[in-house]
């Protein structure tokens, strides 16, 4: 007995995921890639009945007899209908907000996310920002631009004091990487559970009170009701005067135009944002300009030569569970968007 499975890749626009011509090889699932990955599980790739395919050119169709779906995104309406028999879909990203709110999540369908596939390059980028803030990089970038020499000292980062706003899988691996440069890491989450790289945890009641005691904050927050927002101008004013921050989770969860006004006046001493709306950034969105502010094109945690690699090993390997009839790892509950 085979399980149908649906692969949808989607060609790069603006509106949609990928949004640039240069990411859509990054994000795509080609034959070539799928028959590789399936070389690591012989044991239950004969009962795999497999389409790959774009956009909607097929998807009505397909949709009749699939039983599993990997994609990014998908015509949700009267989805039942549409996929009589549907039992899971693998969103291939660790985000699930432009599915949101999940009122269309049909009874007995399960929804799984990319969780883990992006943790050591989000580590790398988390060390690397934190390090470029410490070492003001941004504001001698900006100083470039204006052929300005000023000399910006900085000390060795050991002892200093990172906050990672969002201890999941993103935050996780920069906090790991954190760890090994002797920086002391605080976390808040929304559970506040222990995490092994972080030293002292919180939930997100207390960040009002963690937020003053850290050197840089690191936000790898999900978007969801209760992330919108969440570094507000209130809370970027309580930082430390002179902290800096990095934003890889996504653009809502903090006041962009209160970050640009506080790195003019210093209360903010630079940052690297990562995550923008829309994307791309608008060529004339002030934060292009913003002095101590660096740009960068939402590249700190997608791995640009094995991503798809990983995203399979995660799928196939929840696979082998679908069909032992074991739960799946990476459930997401729509009730809460993540």
């Amino acid at each position: 007995m085979s399980v149908r499975v649906h692969i949808k890749n989607n060609h790069a626009h603006p509106d949609t995921f990928p949004p640039t011509p240069e990411s859509e090889p990054v994000f795509t699932t080609t034959q070539e890639r799928y028959d590789a990955a399936l070389r690591d599980f012989s044991d239950i790739a004969p009962q795999l009945d497999t389409v790959i395919d774009w956009d909607t050119d097929n998807f009505a169709e397909s949709m009749k007899t699939a039983e599993a779906l990997m994609c990014w995104d998908l015509p949700t309406t009267n989805l039942r209908e549409v996929a009589p028999h549907l039992k899971w879909i693998h969103i291939i990203g660790a985000g699930v907000e432009h599915l949101c709110p999940m009122d269309w999540v049909p009874e007995g369908l399960v929804i799984t996310n990319n969780k883990g596939a992006q943790a050591d390059k989000a580590g790398d980028f988390g060390l690397m920002a934190v390090m470029m803030l410490h070492n003001h990089i941004p504001a001698i970038a900006s100083n470039q631009v204006k052929s300005e020499w000023l000399s910006l000292y900085s000390t060795p980062i050991e002892g200093r004091t990172v906050l990672i706003v969002g201890v999941g899988s993103l935050g996780g691996g920069a906090a790991k990487q954190l760890k090994k440069l002797g920086i002391r890491v605080l976390g808040i989450s929304r559970h506040g559970n222990p995490h092994p790289h972080v030293d002292e945890m919180g939930t997100m009641a207390q960040l009002d009170d963690f937020l003053p005691r850290a050197d840089q904050v690191f936000v790898a927050t999900p978007m969801t009701p209760e992330t919108v927002n969440l570094m507000s101008r209130e809370r970027l004013a309580r930082m430390k005067p002179g902290a800096g921050i990095i934003n890889i989770g996504r653009a809502g969860t903090m006041d962009y135009d209160a970050l640009v006004e506080f790195l003019g006046t210093g209360q903010i001493g630079g940052a690297i944002l990562d995550v923008f709306d829309p994307e791309p950034l608008p060529a004339d969105s002030p934060l292009w300009t913003t002095p101590n502010l660096m740009v960068m094109p939402h590249i700190s945690a997608d791995d640009g030569d094995t991503y798809i690699e990983t995203t399979l090993n995660i799928f196939l390997s929840n696979m082998r569970r679908f069909i032992a009839g074991e739960p799946l790892h990476n459930i997401v509950r729509p009730e809460l968007g993540y």
